[in-house]
């Protein structure tokens, strides 16, 4: 899949925001029907949504559309209308809230119908939004419910409030986290859902960062986020992209070090050797897979 390290959440019913965000430096790009739009603009939403993709050049981002949750009266035309008229466009659904794999079966069977009317060169994805202790119970189930499912994604706020958390933060997105638990308070949770993500070949993605003029607690959230695995963060302002990017793309280090284990594999398996040593120390087939990951987002980053 392509590098989604930087995912900027844009409201759907803001055209200028859509305009430039189709040239931001963010990788991809989620038009969102739900929580930033009123409910008296849902139906001006979709509307303009589907204008902006049809009328503003898309071709070098990951382009996806955030509908309402299931549990609402707009969810079914958000997924009925996008992904009839714009499915083309885009790469994915983001379904938020997901509770259970049945929320997953209702949306692939429904696309499922809307490209046998429409064929398009590729099944349309599903991200599936983890918010919930329910939803990140049955993970699993979730993530193994469609083929289409390609990304989890982490949603603090509403998962905070599904466990009773403490509020902390104006935005509830995990600003100030420090000033009230020693240490990382949502590492079981994100890993939770990391291990599920990776168990089945999909990418996890952590949530936004809510304040966004503190670029340093951003900083420290990415960092956090991407050593428990997660393959990028969620933006909600275009401040962020920026450091979000840097977090997320691999050193110069890293590259150089991939490289070195890639270079090792194949001299091993030339010379019909099991075990791989680089600079005195032994690697494992895991790490030549890391590694190789590592590389291919850095070709495709035009790193290397």
């Amino acid at each position: 899949m392509k590098p989604r390290r930087s995912n900027l959440s844009v409201p759907g019913h803001m055209k200028k925001m859509h305009d430039k965000a189709s040239v931001s430096p963010a990788d991809v790009i989620m038009l969102d029907l739900e929580d930033s739009v009123p409910v008296d603009e849902k139906t001006n939403a979709r509307a303009q949504v589907i204008d902006s993709l049809l009328n503003l050049d898309w071709s070098q981002k990951t382009v996806t559309v955030r509908i309402n949750a299931l549990d609402t009266p707009f969810a079914y035309r958000d997924l009925l209308e996008v992904a009839e008229q714009a499915s083309h466009i885009i790469d994915a659904i983001v379904i938020p809230k997901v509770n259970h794999p049945g929320d997953i079966y209702f949306a692939d069977r429904m696309l499922d119908g809307i490209e046998l009317n429409r064929p398009m060169p590729s099944p349309l994805g599903i991200e599936a939004s983890i918010e919930t202790a329910e939803g990140l119970l049955r993970a699993a189930e979730i993530t193994k419910a469609s083929p289409r499912v390609r990304t989890l994604v982490f949603g603090i706020a509403d998962y905070s409030a599904s466990i009773g958390a403490r509020l902390v933060s104006i935005s509830g997105h995990g600003e100030k986290e420090e000033e009230l638990y020693p240490g990382h308070r949502w590492h079981f949770a994100i890993s939770s859902m990391v291990m599920h993500a990776k168990a089945h070949g999909v990418l996890a993605i952590d949530a936004p960062y809510g304040n966004f003029k503190d670029t340093d607690g951003l900083r420290r959230s990415a960092i956090m986020a991407s050593a428990l695995g997660c393959d990028g963060k969620w933006a909600i302002h275009p401040s962020q992209i920026d450091t979000i990017n840097e977090v997320f793309t691999p050193s110069a280090a890293e590259i150089a070090l991939a490289a070195k284990v890639i270079e090792a594999n194949a001299k091993a398996k030339a010379e019909g050797k099991g075990a791989i040593a680089v600079e005195g120390r032994m690697v494992d087939q895991a790490t030549v897979r890391l590694a190789t990951n590592l590389w291919n987002q850095a070709k495709y980053l035009h790193l290397v």
